[in-house]
């Protein structure tokens, strides 16, 4: 287990992640060019879900991956209520910023499930390729719960707000990052095994270095983040660090019951534990824009994605492997 982390700790992604914190940090003029960072994130999007379709080509639709969707949906709407909780329990954040936290920590980082992905390939651990559908279908639920949250818990949220129920819809189903994740995994499904040879001098080789460039530039984002925060409170800052780790017990928990194999648990207990940083913020910005998004972002961003880039990959292994006795 302690090899394991360490191995994760010094693999090139964590550490240009780190490179990119800690020149933020210090205020240095590094900069990735904004044009540059959304032609990655495209790039990152094609090719996990072209992966993930070509695997499930493979194995086919059956009741097992039928399972891991309704269970990913299950799981997004959940867990805001626990977030919601316990922000409000340990914290004085009002219901409105509570209700958008909530909502992107019951929603995921497709980022940190590209990591994820890319270390269990690594060490040689198998997981399904419909993981990449579950991904997709997790961040929707956790947007609808963290609304209701938020409007049932606040006085003011619903004053003076337009009504946006058609266009949060419409956002949500046509974000980019869903459009292009789910139209790569099903381009990936129907030409399968034939169509990844093709095009896997541009996915395969390339891949894990736009992937440590990508995250050289998220470190950047994640200390102006900080930066920008200011003084939150010490208990969110605790929330951002031992939600995940909950979250991660109870979607890897669930997965096991089912009976998944280890690969399948570990990334249920990663995508528990991630954070939107990407979808969430967007829909939140029209839905609920009272909210800070300072808060939500330097607590997602700033603590919960590279706490689970660093820490919490080889952890949810270790609790993947202690559940399913593997």
């Amino acid at each position: 287990m302690i090899d394991l982390a360490l191995g994760n700790l010094l693999s090139p992604m964590v550490l240009f992640f780190a490179l990119g914190m800690a020149a933020g940090l210090a205020r240095s003029d590094l900069a990735v060019p904004e044009v540059l960072a959304k032609g990655m994130a495209l790039y990152l999007m094609l090719a996990i879900g072209l992966k993930g379709g070509v695997a499930l080509a493979e194995t086919g639709l059956n009741v097992d991956v039928i399972a891991k969707l309704m269970l990913g949906a299950a799981l997004s709407f959940a867990i805001p209520f626990l977030a919601f909780a316990l922000l409000r329990a340990t914290s004085r954040m009002p219901a409105t910023d509570a209700g958008s936290v909530a909502a992107h920590y019951g929603s995921i980082s497709v980022v940190t499930f590209v990591a994820a992905g890319t270390f269990l390939t690594e060490i040689g651990v198998d997981y399904g390729g419909s993981m990449v559908a579950v991904v997709a279908i997790m961040e929707t639920p956790a947007i609808v719960a963290g609304l209701f949250l938020a409007h049932r818990y606040s006085r003011s949220a619903d004053a003076g707000k337009p009504e946006v129920g058609g266009q949060l819809v419409r956002e949500i189903l046509l974000n980019g990052s869903i459009v292009l994740l789910m139209g790569s995994f099903f381009i990936g499904w129907i030409t399968g095994p034939a169509g990844m040879e093709a095009v896997a001098p541009f996915i395969a080789e390339p891949f894990k270095g736009v992937l440590c460039l990508f995250l050289l530039d998220m470190g950047l984002v994640a200390a102006r983040r900080l930066r920008e925060a200011g003084n939150i409170g010490w208990g969110s800052y605790a929330f951002a660090v031992y939600m995940p780790v909950i979250s991660a017990c109870i979607g890897a928990g669930c997965a096991a019951l089912f009976g998944f194999s280890v690969g399948d648990v570990m990334l249920f207990g990663l995508l528990s534990a991630s954070a939107s940083y990407i979808a969430v913020p967007a829909a939140m910005r029209m839905a609920l824009p009272e909210a800070n998004p300072s808060i939500s972002l330097s607590l997602s961003l700033g603590i919960t994605f590279p706490f689970n880039l660093a820490v919490g990959i080889p952890l949810y292994l270790g609790m993947a492997r202690w559940l399913t006795g593997g």
